[in-house]
């Protein structure tokens, strides 16, 4: 009688002790403590949006610069020779609040400019005559690119900084990071006031024939504008296609070149496609 009390209870009693352990036990690696996450969320106790900062969080915690970086082919610098004349257009273009200073050599950092700085510029023109961006920059925070997400993320909070320069194992510049690319891949893109919002546009003409476009813009459309004759049978937006080329979720600067255009990533979290850029290849002579 024991023997088929302790058959017919041990399957129990096993099973509410791994119950038990799941529990009140510490999760012991990374997967058993997202099952544990996901498992709360779909019990109701936390909700989507905080599973998600969570489940960002973690992620950064295993992820390197390089992994985020803008590339340095997308840098928007300044010379530190430029005059007022020469820059300004080009900060009021793309708003930005802060901008490397290079020398002759690109991989020469001579500091960060703010744009903040150069308001007195606006509310007295003549100041401009008297410019020198050497007295107004900033010292630039370098960094490597195999630093880790969550130590950039203390020191940004601990040094005020909000801009790094990435370098590469030679001390040439690979990119840079800010704080907001760092938030981004905990809690998702942050748009700001200077944000172009969903509605505004699908495609941008830019210059040489190169366009900024909304990756969730309609195959249909593309192809319309484009002159293409991409697939729309599988996808029905270019995030679509892009991500089956790609073969993984992108990140920013990744490119492939397709059917006749280079596609280049401009915005992604980790979620999904945003922006890429759009630039026709030249023809096969």
């Amino acid at each position: 009688m024991s023997d088929d009390l302790s058959e017919s209870t041990s399957p129990g009693r096993s099973w509410l002790d791994r119950i038990t352990q799941f529990f009140s036990g510490e999760p012991t690696t990374r997967e058993d403590l997202q099952q544990l996450l996901h498992s709360l969320s779909e019990r109701g106790v936390l909700d989507s949006e905080t599973l998600t900062i969570i489940d960002g969080a973690m992620q950064v915690s295993a992820m390197q610069v390089r992994d985020i970086m803008v590339p340095r082919a997308q840098m928007i610098t300044i010379k530190a020779s430029a005059q007022p004349r020469e820059f300004l257009p080009l900060i009021i273009e793309c708003a930005h609040s802060r901008f490397p200073v290079v020398g002759d050599d690109p991989d020469e950092i001579i500091g960060v400019l703010l744009a903040k700085d150069l308001l007195p510029l606006v509310l007295d023109p003549t100041r401009a005559e008297r410019f020198q961006i050497k007295d107004h920059i900033r010292p630039a925070f370098i960094i490597p690119e195999s630093k880790r997400l969550d130590a950039l993320l203390r020191d940004f909070r601990a040094n005020h900084n909000h801009m790094a320069i990435v370098v590469n194992e030679y001390g040439g510049v690979a990119g840079l990071a800010t704080i907001e690319d760092v938030l981004e891949e905990i809690v998702g893109d942050i748009e700001d006031e200077t944000d172009i919002e969903d509605d505004d546009y699908l495609i941008r003409e830019m210059d040489h024939g190169v366009c900024v476009v909304k990756a969730l813009i309609p195959i249909e459309e593309f192809n319309e504008h484009f002159r293409s004759h991409f697939s729309d049978e599988e996808f029905d937006t270019l995030a679509g296609l892009l991500l089956q080329q790609f073969g993984h979720l992108p990140r920013r600067g990744e490119q492939v070149e397709w059917n006749g255009f280079r596609f280049t990533v401009v915005s992604a979290d980790a979620r999904t496609i945003r922006l890429v850029e759009v630039a026709p290849l030249p023809a096969a002579s």
